[in-house]
C-alpha cells in the first residue's frame, strides 16, 4: 500500500498486492478444494466463518497479522521459527484471505477483522499476548488494542498502516473492488506481475530465495481473495479517521518499527505521527530498511517482540513503560 502522498500510481495499486485489484468471480480456496498452495494450520468455526490459523512454540503468547493479500505463510517462512522457543506463536489469516472467510461482501472493517480473531484467540485459550501487525495488518492489531484491550498486552506495528492519509484513493480503485470492474484488468495479472510487485515491496532489500513460492502466490492471486483485499483496502482511510482520534486514551505499550527506505508506506505520513499520538509508543526507524521489515531486520523484529512482552509483564525481567 503506497501510502506516501495523496494518491495512488497505477503502477502502485495493480503491483500492492500482486495485481489486487483483480476480483473475477472465481471461488475463494477451501480446504476441500485448495488451492495450489494448501492449508499449513488448522482451523476453527468462529460466527460460522472458517478462520485459518498455525501455532508452534511455548511461553507468553504472539499473535501474527499479515498485510493486504498476503497470508499467515508470510510470518511462517521465516518468523514464527524464530520466536517458538521463547513464544507461543499464532499466525491467523485474516478474514477475507488465504484459508479464512471473509466476513461480508462489502469489505471486513479493522475492527470486524479484530472482532473475529479476538474470538478465535479466545477459543486457543489466549488469553493475554502481544499483538503483532503488519502493514494493512497493523491497522487491525491497533483496532483489536482499542475495542478488545482485555486480550491485549502489547502490540508492535511493523511498516503498519496506522493513520490517515492525506486525500483519497483513485476513483478507480473503487471500481477494482467490483467483480465488473477488476475484470477488466484480470487479463494482465499474471503470477510474473505478482513476482515483479513482491521485488517492489522488498526493495531496497532483495526477496529472500523461495520465499515467492513459499508464500503461495496461487493464493494471493485468487479472485475472491484479491477482491475481498481490494475492498479492505477501499474501505480503510475512515476506519483510521476513527481510530486515530482515540489512540490517545490506549494506555498499553506499542512498540512501532519503520524503515527510513519504505516506498510502499511512508514512516513520516504513518509511523511517526502514531508514536506521536501514543502515550505509551516506543519508535524505531530502520535506516535503508523497506516495507517488509520482518524479512529483512529479524534480529530488531524480536527485539521489539520482546521490549513489548517486557513491557507488558509477560517476560521475567519485566519493564514498566
Amino acid at each position: 500500500m503506497a501510502l506516501h502522498g495523496s494518491r495512488y500510481t497505477r503502477r502502485t495499486v495493480l503491483g500492492m498486492t500482486g495485481a489486487a485489484c483483480l476480483s473475477a468471480c472465481g471461488p475463494a480456496p477451501t480446504p476441500e478444494t485448495p488451492s495450489a498452495t494448501p492449508p499449513s494450520g488448522r482451523f476453527l468455526t468462529v460466527r460460522g466463518r472458517r478462520v485459518h490459523y498455525q501455532t508452534e512454540g511455548r511461553g507468553p503468547d504472539v499473535i501474527l497479522i499479515h498485510g493486504a493479500s498476503g497470508n499467515l505463510r508470510d510470518f511462517t517462512f521465516d518468523l514464527t521459527g524464530r520466536l517458538a522457543p521463547a513464544y507461543r506463536v499464532t499466525a491467523f489469516d485474516r478474514p477475507g484471505l488465504g484459508y479464512s472467510e471473509a466476513l461480508s461482501d462489502r469489505g471486513d472493517s479493522p475492527a470486524a477483522q479484530a472482532a473475529q480473531l479476538d474470538a478465535a484467540a479466545g477459543r486457543l485459550g489466549i488469553r493475554r499476548a502481544v499483538v503483532l501487525g503488519h502493514s494493512y495488518g497493523a491497522a487491525v492489531a491497533m483496532a483489536w488494542a482499542l475495542n478488545h484491550p482485555a486480550r491485549v498486552a502489547g502490540v508492535v506495528t511493523l511498516a503498519g498502516v496506522t493513520m490517515p492519509w492525506p486525500g483519497q484513493l483513485a476513483p478507480w480503485y473503487s471500481m477494482a473492488s467490483t467483480g465488473l470492474g477488476s475484470a477488466l484488468v484480470s487479463a494482465v495479472a499474471t503470477e510474473a506481475r505478482a513476482r515483479g510487485a513482491l521485488a517492489r515491496f522488498f526493495a531496497p532489500q532483495p526477496v529472500p530465495a523461495g520465499y515467492a513460492d513459499f508464500v503461495g502466490i496461487d493464493l494471493a492471486l485468487r479472485p475472491a481473495t484479491l477482491r475481498a483485499s481490494a475492498r479492505q483496502v477501499d474501505s480503510l482511510r475512515p476506519s483510521l479517521v476513527e481510530m486515530s482520534a482515540r489512540y490517545p486514551g490506549l494506555d498499553l505499550p506499542v512498540e512501532v518499527v519503520h524503515g527510513t527506505a519504505d516506498r510502499t508506506v511512508g514512516i513520516d505520513i504513518h509511523s511517526r505521527p502514531l508514536a506521536a499520538r501514543l502515550p505509551r509508543a516506543r519508535l524505531t526507524a530502520l535506516d535503508g530498511v523497506g516495507h517488509m521489515v520482518h524479512h529483512a531486520a529479524p534480529r530488531a523484529t524480536r527485539a521489539a517482540i520482546d521490549r513489548a512482552a517486557a513491557r507488558a509483564g509477560l517476560r521475567r525481567g519485566a519493564q514498566s513503560g
